[in-house]
């Protein structure tokens, strides 16, 4: 596995940069390289290449040789580590194996599954966020004309709070700004991300920006890697003489669920600031583009300094000191990740967000504005595209006309309620397009037993994961082509879209030989269950197989931004959706964007619990792990353990790799425990405790969701530790 990083994952990148003009990651949704930098690569993007690219292989005498009890007892990484699937496999029961199916008796069985089903509304069509906008836009179709909006996907346990939350303050679920703002903003705040594993191309810009001046805070309970320096790795020189950048100017280390404290005190300082110096504050943008802002200034007021000191962790002096840097900027952006948005309290805090941005007008004007780091690589393009349990009528209604369908209207099922539903049998079909359902879950004891209730489950995967061997009583491993690869069609080879984190969409052909010759693209796949179990159905799958141009024709008609999709996104850059709010064009019910009021949260832990987060290793991507180490943070060997405040360990009289139990409490009082894990001291505030998703997973119950935005709180979890018995 070695020899391929270093040596396989370079060479295709490099491949596919000269034959493509530029290569199109399947991991992180960070936006290319604007000056056409054919390098412009890390480390996490060849891990995922060549764990693509792997020439280990699963099939049938694998199978055969493996039952799934014995398979369930596998680690993860072992799982994934037996290579690409190479055909189509069904479960036998009888025999407790997966067995060869052929591809049409697969879609038939899924088409007769569905077709016998009492309500569409018991099946549930899960997406990930590698899949790409043409199958994305053909799942939603094919669900919808069904007559489901059951279309959870991996956005409702990351990035809801932020889609709701921008929304409701200036009328669009994404961020405004682009690569460009993030190359001439004089602040960037950098709240609840781990950029080196996270979006490790970020580190680019931060040097970047680094190097020409602007400020950059971190707030984060830990001081991760990303937030000190960095080596740029396309550039040769530094890299040969082992020279590091900065990429901060300032730390905070709030306390978790703290970020919305730290917030009202940015905006606080500014309010006060403003007294005696009428620039600290734009009352020209607040008063032309903004409602609520009064009583938003009242709630500031009355908001005391003890109150943001205690919720945020933070003392009055450091969060003064980062106020001076952004009231000092002419030009800010606040990014965030899932250490903001995965708290009960996560709209508010992104809303807080908001109000900061507004106070100074940093909205509408280039190297401004609110940044949110999505993770998988086309995770807001599926949103974009379709994926989304509570549709706008307007998508809807556009989607029956160019379709020629009548899609339902009522919401469909998230994640969590997908969940809950199969539990109780009210789902009894799951298809899971990518991704590890299983893991990426939470309460996973209680998520297993939902699978496991389903009459089918089918797993579209390129490789082997713990969602394969947690199924239900009839179960289908559907093989599929990776973006790598060449997808060959009737029309010829077929090119893939995908819309990044900063609303650019952009083509991508794969270059590889596929893995094997019986394996199918997402598209096809998608057509073919589609057609099976909607025989009579007016929509030409088949023909959209043919040539992904006949899918991107048809969202052009569907989707706003998409107008004219076919030859924009053959631009050098592709096209980017537009942004209303950045043209300070505000789709909210006032037409203005608008300030919230909600209180601080308590986040402050009772005495003898703490506060813990789930977060990733350095080499692991979401629920793939390459490894059992964390580089960044000195850990080898490694997996079951939790980090914490070394005074919190002392006072329970626990030693550094002590053994210790961890025990969670949900709001309706029930426990959870993982024991005889190795507690590790590390640099963080007290009351605060930190460990690897998914294996912390367990911890966070189904039921312990956002009222919010509906997200699994899995960076908020109330927990005890004590040393194991």
């Amino acid at each position: 596995m070695a020899r391929e990083r270093a040596v396989d994952g370079p060479r295709a990148i490099l491949k596919m940069n000269h034959e493509n003009g530029g290569f199109d990651c399947p991991g992180c949704a960070w936006p290319d390289d604007l000056k056409g930098l054919k390098l412009d690569i890390c480390e996490n993007g060849i891990k995922h290449v060549t764990w693509e690219m792997t020439p280990k292989r699963v099939g049938r005498d694998f199978f055969a040789a493996h039952s799934v009890t014995e398979l369930s007892e596998w680690t993860d990484y072992a799982l994934e580590d037996q290579g690409r699937l190479t055909e189509p496999m069904v479960y036998d029961p009888d025999t407790d194996h997966y067995v060869p199916i052929s591809w049409r008796d697969a879609f038939e069985l899924v088409g007769s599954t569905l077709r016998e089903l009492d309500d569409p509304n018991q099946a549930s069509f899960y997406t990930s966020g590698r899949l790409g906008n043409e199958a994305t836009f053909l799942y939603q179709l094919w669900a919808r004309e069904l007559g489901t909006n059951n279309l959870p996907d991996c956005s409702n346990m990351c990035h809801e709070a932020s889609g709701r939350a921008l929304q409701a303050a200036l009328g669009t679920g994404k961020g405004t700004c682009d690569l460009k703002d993030w190359e001439s903003t004089d602040a960037l705040f950098i709240m609840g991300v781990n950029a080196a594993s996270n979006a490790p191309r970020m580190l680019t810009a931060l040097a970047e920006a680094h190097d020409r001046g602007a400020q950059i805070v971190h707030v984060n309970p830990l001081v991760e890697a990303a937030a000190t320096r960095t080596i740029i790795p396309h550039d040769f020189t530094d890299m040969a003489l082992n020279k590091s950048t900065r990429t901060s100017t300032l730390n905070l280390q709030v306390r978790i669920g703290g970020d919305m404290a730290f917030l009202r005190g940015l905006a606080k300082a500014v309010l006060e600031q403003s007294g005696t110096d009428p620039k600290a504050l734009d009352q020209e943008f607040i008063d032309r583009h903004t409602t609520g802002f009064e009583e938003y200034r009242a709630l500031c007021e009355a908001t005391s300094w003890d109150e943001i000191e205690r919720q945020s962790g933070l003392t009055r002096k450091a969060i003064l000191k980062a106020a001076r840097v952004y009231g000092e900027a002419d030009r800010s952006i606040i990014s965030w990740c899932l250490g903001v948005t995965q708290h009960e309290h996560g709209v508010d805090t992104v809303r807080e967000i908001v109000n900061v941005l507004l106070l100074r007008g940093n909205l509408g004007r280039e190297g401004a504005g609110p940044s949110p780091v999505r993770g998988h690589s086309n995770v807001q393009g599926n949103r974009t595209c379709g994926i989304d349990h509570r549709p706008a009528e307007e998508f809807l209604q556009r989607l029956a006309d160019a379709c020629k369908i009548d899609p339902p209207r009522a919401h469909g099922l998230d994640t969590v309620h997908t969940i809950k539903a199969m539990r109780a049998g009210d789902v009894k079909v799951f298809v899971g397009m990518g991704g590890n359902f299983a893991l990426a879950a939470p309460d996973t004891p209680y998520t297993y037993a939902a699978l496991r209730t389903c009459e089918l489950t089918v797993q579209v995967s390129t490789k082997l994961n713990r969602s394969h061997v947690v199924h239900g009583r009839k179960a289908l491993i559907l093989p599929c082509l990776g973006r790598t690869e060449k997808d060959q069609q009737k029309a010829g080879v077929q090119s893939t879209s995908v819309e990044d984190s900063m609303s650019m969409v952009h083509l991508s052909v794969g270059m590889k030989r596929p893995a094997s010759k019986h394996l199918l693209s997402e598209p096809a796949i998608i057509a073919g269950m589609a057609r099976a179990s909607l025989p009579e159905s007016d929509t030409p799958w088949e023909w959209y197989i043919e040539d992904y141009d006949r899918v991107r024709d048809t969202m052009a008609q569907v989707l706003d931004g998409f107008e004219d999709c076919n030859r924009r996104v053959r631009l050098p850059l592709g096209f980017r959706i537009k942004q209303p709010a950045r043209e300070l064009v505000f789709l909210t019910e006032s037409g203005k964007a608008e300030f919230s009021t909600a209180p601080l949260p308590d986040v402050v832990p009772a005495a003898g619990t703490l506060a813990l987060g789930t977060m990733r290793s350095h080499d692991q991507w979401n629920t793939t792990i390459y490894s059992d180490n964390d580089r960044y943070r000195g850990i080898k060997n490694l997996r079951t353990l939790v980090f914490m405040n070394k005074d919190d360990m002392r006072e329970r009289g626990i030693a550094e790799m002590d053994p210790v139990d961890i025990t969670s409490t949900a709001r309706d009082g029930s426990t959870r425990s993982l024991n005889g894990y190795l507690a590790i001291p590390y640099d963080m505030p007290r009351g605060c405790a930190a460990g690897y998703m998914p294996e912390m997973n367990v911890l966070c119950a189904l039921d312990d969701y956002s009222t919010q935005s509906d997200q699994p709180i899995m960076k908020h979890v109330k927990v005890t530790v004590e040393r194991a018995g």
